[in-house]
């Protein structure tokens, strides 16, 4: 059948087992990217253009083994296209999940100055690239820095380097995402459903390549041989088309939610901690945070704020007419929670006391929850078992 298709389309391409697997996952790479772009550019959403970057780089990433498996290192015009063409951009891969996390996080993030600097070395690498074709193909006409005939992308050092670079930016985007995470579970209410689980699943996917790397780097005796690394790349594969359905879908979702999600969000970046009114008044309210402890307690018991599923730090300090910093640290420092915890206390205490008085025979137990501030089934059952150690049933067992 291979040899059938071969004579064919008449095309330098060995249709072999390993050759036509990686095809398979290198023409579905390419599409992804392109629907990922397309998104990206009807809805200007700059996470998407840099997931579709991303794809295409783990693309061309098994470009030279595809294509290598399929000969063309055996052919001299084919090899040069390997060898002068840079196809793994190990060294961008890195700053590019970078990014994206920092896009997906916060719709308003745009590239500075300074962010430039992380792709300094794959433009030394490019260029790099560029001074070999030159020599070999146009100075001397003739290998030179190619004398040994092995590809440079392919080279161990590069490779190497290309590892650690990812694991580098792997490090900077988890440390981003758990500012994120802090940041949010300080701010607001109801953080669970602004937690975007699918970063911490890319990340977690992204970890697996690159433990997958080092195994078959340490199992594998005969690592530097092109045909012993089959095994590697495509398993690679496999989490790379993993990344590539469920960063689409997520696409899809990310826009439907886009509005008040997106919104909120982008209320952290932009300056959530600044003062919610010019005049404080009281200059050292954050150090005395004692008295707006208890003025914030009886604030929440008064006005029930805490029934507000979209109840915000911002909300709190304009009641109080105080800054979101002077909440912030009452919260923290007097009841020794974050904002999150501190309003689900009172909402499950609510919850508690509409259990007591027998509420649950007359409504449902989402009912109550809902009326009580919570906005999911899931973050309500969450933060029952967190504050009590029982589920909502089992509690109300032990009234019973």
């Amino acid at each position: 059948m291979l040899r059938f298709f071969n004579s064919i389309f008449d095309f330098p391409f060995s249709f072999g087992q390993k050759s036509s697997l990686l095809l398979i996952f290198f023409f579905h790479g390419i599409v992804f990217s392109f629907l990922v772009l397309r998104k990206g550019l009807i809805n200007n959403n700059k996470a998407s253009k840099w997931l579709s970057l991303l794809l295409f780089l783990y693309a061309m990433y098994i470009t030279p083994y595809m294509l290598g498996y399929a000969n063309w290192y055996s052919d001299k015009l084919t090899a040069d296209i390997l060898f002068f063409i840079p196809f793994m951009q190990v060294l961008l891969i890195g700053p590019v999940v970078f990014f994206y996390t920092k896009s997906l996080l916060n719709t308003n993030f745009k590239l500075a100055k300074k962010d430039y600097i992380h792709f300094i070395p794959s433009i030394l690498y490019a260029i790099y690239s560029l001074v070999v074709f030159i020599t070999d193909k146009l100075i001397l006409d003739e290998y030179y820095f190619y004398a040994d005939g092995r590809d440079k992308d392919l080279a161990n050092w590069y490779q190497a380097t290309g590892l650690l670079s990812m694991a580098f930016y792997l490090v900077l985007s988890l440390k981003y995402y758990s500012n994120y995470k802090k940041l949010l579970f300080d701010t607001v209410s109801y953080a669970d459903t602004l937690l975007f689980k699918w970063i911490r699943n890319f990340m977690i996917a992204f970890l697996g390549i690159l433990v997958l790397r080092v195994l078959f780097f340490i199992l594998n005796p005969d690592w530097g041989e092109f045909g012993s690394q089959f095994w590697h790349y495509i398993a690679f594969s496999f989490v790379f088309y993993y990344i590539a359905i469920n960063g689409y879908s997520n696409i899809i979702k990310q826009i439907t939610l886009e509005g008040e999600k997106l919104k909120t969000i982008n209320v952290f970046y932009e300056g959530i901690s600044k003062t919610v009114v010019e005049n404080d008044p009281l200059n050292e309210g954050e150090k005395d945070y004692v008295i707006w402890k208890d003025k914030i307690s009886e604030l929440m018991l008064e006005k029930r704020l805490f029934e507000n599923p979209r109840l915000t730090l911002s909300d709190v300090a304009k009641e109080l007419n105080i800054t979101t910093k002077i909440v912030s640290s009452a919260v923290n420092s007097g009841f020794n929670m974050n904002f999150n915890d501190f309003i689900n206390h009172y909402r499950i205490e609510a919850v508690k006391e509409k259990l007591n008085k027998g509420e649950h025979n007359r409504t449902t137990l989402l009912g109550i929850a809902l009326d009580s501030g919570f906005n999911s089934k899931a973050t309500f059952n969450r933060a029952f078992k967190k504050s009590t150690s029982l589920s909502p049933k089992d509690f109300i067992e032990k009234l019973s």
